[in-house]
């Protein structure tokens, strides 16, 4: 194939093509690079790079370029590592995060009679993969969220929430810290939805959450447990710190007040204790002792807290 021939391909592939010397001079570009950067070749053939580019990163791409010279082996960029190294802007119709296109740049040593004496650097357009990339992870990252959280709520949902108190209960075990559990459910809560129907229950249940989140440290992890019930762990926390959390939040439920349709919404909530014990062989039997001190709560006047059986032996002793 003849020179001519590699020049005319050169002018009309839709591809950068640079070509520097060992001073990082550009001695040829085609036709694709001037159009998208906007510069006659007059006014860039014979200057360094950094300057036609002051855009570039210079030590990494010295850096690069020292790796293609030095091991005269070709070397690659994807628009992954950096989004782009030329600020060319990009000529699709679609809407991104920058106005320059991604780009995939492959760094290539060229050489006469077996003597490394240029390098061409093959710059790609990667502007819609990148796009559509970025979409997709988007997706996924959503779908993964909905898989953790509860959708009405926004906390945890019991699944991930579950799978939380088995890495907590476990690391407890291991390292022989505090863990203690918290489950509480809203009273009556039946009736309020009855009563006024469940667009104001739900209301009542985001409003719980939010409240809730708001008295917790960040440490601690907190999700709807089901219906109107929902679980907190707390991690390195006795039962004196568990208790005194656990009746804040009854405490501040008690005294919340929900606006819905003009009038004053209130409620209370029943609230269980429990903390890692010689009882508790498996993360399921934290929770069983946390339900079980619910339920006392329940069965005993509603709104207020009590702790596990084992706990309130304790107290006792």
């Amino acid at each position: 194939m003849s020179a001519n021939v590699c020049e005319m391909i050169a002018e009309q592939i839709n591809t950068g093509i640079l070509v520097l010397d060992l001073e990082l001079t550009i001695v040829e570009w085609n036709r694709y690079l001037q159009v998208h950067a906007n510069k006659h070749s007059n006014e860039v053939l014979g200057q360094s790079v950094f300057t036609v580019f002051p855009e570039l990163p210079r030590r990494w791409f010295e850096r690069k370029l020292a790796s293609v010279i030095q091991l005269n082996t070709p070397n690659f960029c994807s628009w992954e590592q950096r989004h782009h190294l030329f600020e060319l802007p990009h000529t699709r119709p679609i809407s991104t995060d920058s106005h320059f296109m991604a780009q995939n740049c492959t760094f290539l040593p060229i050489e006469k009679q077996g003597k490394l004496t240029h390098i061409c650097i093959l710059i790609e357009d990667a502007t819609d993969v990148c796009h559509y990339q970025s979409k997709l992870n988007s997706a996924l990252e959503q779908l993964a969220k909905a898989n953790k959280i509860d959708g009405l709520t926004q906390v945890f949902n019991r699944k991930h929430w579950e799978e939380c108190l088995a890495k907590e209960f476990g690391r407890a075990r291991r390292y022989q810290h505090e863990l203690a559990l918290i489950m509480f459910d809203l009273d009556r809560f039946k009736l309020l939805n009855d009563s006024y129907g469940h667009q104001c229950g739900d209301l009542v249940l985001i409003e719980t959450a939010n409240i809730t989140k708001s008295l917790l440290r960040i440490c601690d992890q907190f999700g709807r447990y089901g219906g109107e019930e929902f679980a907190v762990i707390l991690p390195e926390t006795d039962l004196d710190g568990a208790l005194d959390v656990a009746e804040r939040i009854r405490e501040t439920l008690e005294h919340s007040v929900i606006k819905f349709q003009g009038e004053d919404i209130r409620f209370s909530t029943s609230v269980g204790v429990a903390t890692l014990s010689a009882d508790n062989q498996r993360y399921e039997d934290l929770i069983s002792s946390a339900d079980k001190a619910l339920y006392d709560a329940k069965s005993t006047g509603r709104n207020k807290v009590c702790a596990a059986r084992q706990e309130l032996k304790l107290l006792v002793n």
